[in-house]
C-alpha cells in the first residue's frame, strides 16, 4: 500500500491520500481523544500520536493537524498508523459509533429561502471542491442581514490564509452571483 501525502495551505496540517475511499458520505471530524475512541479506530490510533492535535476524513483523504513537533517526525508514524488500520480491513468508523454532534441548527429568514438555496448551491459546486482538494471543508451555517455564516473545518480550520479564503475568494464569489450577499463571516460550529 503506498499513501501519498500533500501539503495544504496550513503549514500544522498535512493531507494524506491512502488510494481507498475513507468516508462514503460527508466528512468527519476529531479533535479529542475522547471523541475518537467513541466513534473511530482509525481517529482513535491517529489521536494517540503525541502532538497529533485533530484529524479530519474527507472522500478519500485524511487531513491530521498537529500542534508542536515538526512534520518529520510526526509523519511516519501517522503513515504507519494508517498503513496498519487499511491493511487490517477494520472499518474507518465504529459501527455503534454516534453520529457527530450536529454543527447546530442552520438560521435564515423564511424570505430568504431562495437566496439561501443559491447561495448552497454554489458552495456545494463551486468552494466545497476546491477547499476539499486543500484537505479541508466549508459548511453553510446561516444568512442574516446580508451576511453567509460558514464553518470551516479540517484544514481550513485554523489556516493562515483562510481569512484571505473567505473574504477574497468565497466572499467575492457569493456576491457576484447573490446580490443579497453583502458579507460573509467564518463561525464556530456549534
Amino acid at each position: 500500500m503506498f499513501i501519498q501525502t500533500e501539503v495544504t495551505p496550513n503549514p500544522a496540517t498535512l493531507k494524506f491520500l491512502p488510494g481507498k475511499v475513507v468516508v462514503e458520505r460527508g466528512t468527519e471530524e476529531f479533535s479529542s481523544m475522547e471523541e475518537a475512541e467513541a466513534r473511530s479506530p482509525l481517529a482513535a490510533k491517529l489521536m494517540a500520536i503525541p502532538d497529533v492535535s485533530s484529524v479530519f476524513f474527507g472522500y478519500d483523504f485524511v487531513t491530521v493537524t498537529k500542534s508542536g513537533a515538526e512534520w518529520q517526525h510526526l509523519k511516519p508514524a501517522i503513515l504507519a498508523g494508517l498503513m496498519e488500520h487499511f491493511m487490517s480491513g477494520e472499518p474507518v468508523m465504529a459501527a455503534s459509533g454516534a453520529p457527530a454532534a450536529s454543527s447546530g441548527e442552520e438560521f435564515f429568514e423564511a424570505s430568504d429561502e431562495a437566496t439561501v438555496a443559491t447561495i448552497k448551491e454554489l458552495l456545494e459546486t463551486r468552494v466545497r471542491p476546491a477547499v476539499a482538494q486543500d484537505g479541508g471543508d466549508i459548511t453553510f451555517r446561516g444568512f442574516k442581514d446580508g451576511t453567509v455564516y460558514l464553518n470551516m473545518r479540517g484544514a481550513c480550520a485554523g489556516c493562515p490564509s483562510s481569512t484571505a479564503t473567505l473574504k477574497h475568494g468565497i466572499q467575492n464569489l457569493l456576491r457576484h452571483f447573490v446580490p443579497e450577499v453583502q458579507e460573509v463571516e467564518a463561525v464556530e460550529a456549534a
